[in-house]
């Protein structure tokens, strides 16, 4: 420490300057020195009180060492000694273990300065500048301040970095240096920019990480390397988990052909390093992240298909079945074999493929399930295999059938043991985790296949010597009622729903046993403690499935029948809130969440994660069709056959509709068909003219020239004879002469023949037969063309008209029920004013008695109403004779 004091000086007193006033000093030194020298001496002595006193360096010196990164660029060791001061203010590196309240402290101290340092952006950016200087003492403290500032504000530095140009580029070269040590905290630096950003991992992806990445870990060993390979790996799940686009490019790149030599881990098995199990187990995560189920479905499928194509499956398969393999590892390989065939025919067909090498061979199936109901067997390792046997059942019915044959008398051998001989073992065993496994297995066996759950009812089982063979449904059934443990009760009620759910054949055969009815009313109408309400709730479930899957087929357990019992037993309001609690329940929340069963311990094993998608979908219907009425299932059912009537009149009319449009797309089509028939005889007929006009034009031009021949004879005979000519030249005139005259009656006679071939009108002119040939079809084939477009129009009005049609009967549907409505309601209040008017006039009578009893009582005389209806017509009478005689006077 002499070259501190020999810096700061010493202190005027004699007495030692505390850590706060060296502190200041240096800072002045810095701030103040010209000399490149002092301040280098100042910064050095900064750095070696910054991680004794950080808190007062950091306070009090940041501002100078920023602003020797931008001064001092040129030297390189001061930048250095800067770097290094403001990476231990920010990050604690203390080797002794801090307690945790002091960590607390630490890593509250780094926030603060960090989040100082980041206040200016700029500071950043000048980070990012510095990390192309190539010198080793300015690039490696570079990296590792930039990876503390992103471990203590992780989101803001990204921010930073992203908009900053080229920054992320800039960080990628650093997995290009050929120094170890910055490419290895290269890798961590990554590890932290691209956590949980999106954005970031795309450009880095984009920056041809996944390229460098795997060569680094063939070059380090694969497997077999060592901690700069787990960082690797640490990386590319940063890049791929959760980001389908970089998944994608990774697919599309070709680069899951290269995970393939990752496992090939060899025959000798016996060196398993930690660290080899470390990297190998993050290879496995690697290969779950391309097929996980929350992926896409047409990713997740085609990633499966690459896996197969290049034999990365069957390179898992060689694992899963090889010997000395570490049980984690093991566990990790199943759980990563699963899916990689769920949901895939071709991978789930080579597995089931797939034997163990055992003599005799055994299928690999048949090994994993015999581990799943052996109670010494790891709990992970249970679970594992029981998630790869639901993927390898998830949407495939042929692995169904096959599960269920085994099972089937016609196809039991006695001498191997089948999947279905474990099952049945599993489900009748004395552990409860068996019992709970082989269930929900049995069930994925059964999952939407309604022709398994059919083939399972042929299931016999020989409980006891010379007893009778029961039905694998009813010995489910005599199980519950023995009293077993709730995880046992609830596998059990799980494969039962799912059995009968959609299956009204096997509804009708557990309700033909007469205790089971009685079993579940029982056991839903008591009350149990908090444990047992779960199965009082799959019991509701169960006894709600028999009711809403019900053909009516057993009299004494009619839709009807069952739900006056539940009225009568149970209470309706009950039944509802005993179904409620299934989905209350906080061990189906977490099951429902992903398909992979993930259980702390083995008594949270409850809930299988398809069930749960069963019991959604089923408790609304359930709860609809206990609460509903036998008038409300009677009106419903009415109106339900009145809107099939409707849907049946409007198919018939949208199947007319269809028909008139096949008809008219027809007649279209003729149309078309006439009209490129008849452009064709257009233009024939065109050629045709266009040939009659060439032969019109060869006959002038012959008729000039014959004219033009005659008159060069003419003068040449004149001009020899005038010229007196020799006789042998004469002669040889003459011969020409009578030559012409023999070509020009030639040619007189073609033009003859060529004149009466186009003049002529009742000769043989076959051009001129042709002309009037096509002229009439064309003229026919028009008329056809508009009579078509004529029965087209019709058709298209009757299409319009039957549509209006349509619309109007749908209306006039719609206003008859309304005013059938409307009628109705009103014939009820007449009825009722009727009723209330009849009262009225009984009450008035009953007054009206008692008045005249009272007057009889008083002494009164009382007429009857004949009496006064005589006497009102004798009234009447007189009345018109004094009328009478009035008139006549």
């Amino acid at each position: 420490m002499n070259y501190i004091w020999e810096v700061v000086g010493r202190h005027p007193t004699g007495q030692q300057p505390t850590g706060a006033e060296t502190i200041q000093k240096l800072c002045d030194r810095v701030a103040s020195s010209t000399l490149l020298e002092d301040r280098r001496d100042a910064v050095r002595a900064l750095k070696s009180l910054s991680k004794k006193y950080r808190m007062e360096v950091g306070t009090m010196a940041m501002d100078h060492l920023v602003r020797i990164l931008q001064t001092d660029r040129a030297d390189t060791e001061t930048l250095g000694y800067a770097l290094d001061t403001l990476y231990n203010i920010i990050c604690s590196d203390e080797e002794e273990e801090p307690e945790e309240n002091q960590q607390k402290q630490e890593d509250d101290l780094g926030a603060q300065f960090t989040e100082k340092f980041i206040q200016e952006p700029d500071n950043i950016t000048l980070l990012l500048t510095l990390l192309e200087e190539f010198d080793f003492h300015v690039r490696w403290p570079g990296v590792k301040l930039l990876t503390a500032l992103l471990k203590s504000q992780c989101a803001p530095v990204q921010g930073i970095i992203l908009v900053s140009p080229m920054g992320v580029s800039r960080l990628m070269d650093l997995l290009a240096d050929s120094r170890e040590v910055i490419r290895n905290d290269g890798l961590l630096l990554l590890q932290q920019l691209t956590k949980g950003n999106t954005a970031i991992q795309k450009i880095v992806a984009f920056e041809n990480a996944f390229e460098r990445l795997l060569e680094i870990i063939t070059e380090e060993g694969s497997s077999d390397g060592g901690i700069v390979v787990e960082d690797c790996l640490l990386l590319l799940l940063n890049l791929l988990k959760n980001n389908s686009s970089n998944q994608n490019f990774f697919k599309e790149g070709s680069y899951i052909q290269k995970m393939k030599p990752w496992f090939e881990v060899g025959d000798d098995n016996s060196g398993w390093s930690a660290q080899k199990v470390t990297n190998l187990h993050l290879m496995l995560q690697l290969v779950r992240v391309m097929v996980s189920p929350v992926n896409s479905p047409g990713a997740t499928a085609s990633c499966q298909k690459a896996m197969f194509q290049c034999d990365l499956l069957q390179q898992l398969c060689t694992i899963l079945m090889a010997t000395g393999v570490p049980a984690d590892i093991l566990t990790e390989t199943i759980n990563t074999v699963s899916e990689v065939i769920r949901g895939s025919e071709v991978n789930q067909d080579y597995f089931a493929s797939v034997n163990a090498p055992s003599n005799p061979p055994r299928p690999a199936i048949v090994v994993l399930l015999m581990s799943m109901v052996n109670e010494r067997q790891p709990f992970v390792l249970r679970c594992a295999v029981l998630y790869c046997f639901q993927c390898f059942l998830y949407k495939n019915h042929k692995g169904q059938g096959e599960i269920v044959a085994t099972l089937l008398p016609s196809t039991i051998d006695a001498n191997s043991i089948s999947a279905g001989q474990l099952l049945c073992g599993g489900l009748f065993s004395a552990d409860s985790l068996s019992n709970w496994c082989a269930a929900v297995a049995l069930a994925h066996a059964l999952q939407d296949n309604l022709t398994q759950k059919e083939q399972l009812l042929r299931v016999q089982l020989a409980t006891s010597l010379g007893k009778p063979p029961v039905s694998l449904l009813q010995q489910c059934t005599n199980i519950l009622s023995q009293g077993s443990r709730v995880q046992t009760k609830v596998g059990l009620l799980m494969l039962l729903c799912t059995w009968i759910s959609n299956c009204p054949i096997a509804v009708m055969h557990f309700l033909h046993n007469q205790d089971n009815v009685p079993f579940l009313t029982g056991q839903i109408s008591e009350n149990l403690g908090e444990d047992e309400r779960l199965v009082q709730g799959l019991c509701a479930l169960l006894l709600g499935i028999c009711i809403y899957y019900n053909d009516n087929s057993l009299e004494n357990y009619t839709k009807e029948k069952l739900k006056q019992l539940i009225e009568k037993r149970i209470g309706k309001e009950n039944f509802v809130e005993k179904l409620a609690f299934i989905t209350k329940h906080e061990l189906y929340s977490r099951a429902a969440q992903k398909p992979q069963p993930a259980f702390s311990t083995p008594e949270h094993m409850l809930f299988d994660h398809e069930f749960t998608k069963l019991v959604k979908e089923l408790e609304g219907m359930i709860t609809k069709a206990v609460l509903r009425s036998s008038e409300e299932e009677k009106k419903e059912e009415e109106v339900k056959k009145t809107l099939e009537q409707h849907d049946s009149i409007v198919t018939q009319y949208k199947e007319l509709i269809r028909e008139q449009d096949s008809q008219i797309n027809e007649l279209k089509e003729q149309v078309a068909l006439l009209t490129s028939q008849n452009e064709k005889l257009q233009n024939t007929t065109t050629q045709q003219f266009s040939q009659i006009q060439q032969h019109k034009d060869q006959y002038n031009i012959l008729k000039l020239k014959l004219g033009k021949d005659n008159q060069q004879t003419g003068n040449q005979a004149e001009a020899a004879h005038v010229n007196g000519l020799q006789p042998e030249e004469l002669s040889q005139l003459r011969e020409q002469l009578e030559e012409l005259q023999r070509q020009n009656q030639l040619l007189q006679t073609q033009l003859t023949e060529k004149d009466s071939l186009i003049t002529t009108p009742g000769g043989d002119s076959v051009y001129t037969e042709k002309t009037a040939e096509l002229e009439s079809r064309l003229s026919a084939q028009t008329a056809e063309t508009q009579k078509l477009k004529g029965e087209v129009k019709t058709l298209l009005e009757s299409k319009e008209l039957m549509e209006k049609e349509l619309a109007s009967a749908t209306s006039t549907t719609a206003i008859m029920q309304a005013e059938k409505s409307k009628l109705q309601q009103e014939v009820q209040e007449s009825k009722k004013e009727q009723d209330d008017l009849l009262m009225l006039l009984a009450d008035q009578d009953q007054k009206i008695l008692s008045l005249k009893q009272r007057l009889k009582d008083l002494g009164e005389t009382i007429e009857d109403e004949d009496d006064l209806d005589s006497r009102d017509q004798f009234d009447d009478d007189d009345d018109d004779e004094e009328d009478d005689e009035e008139c006549d006077e």
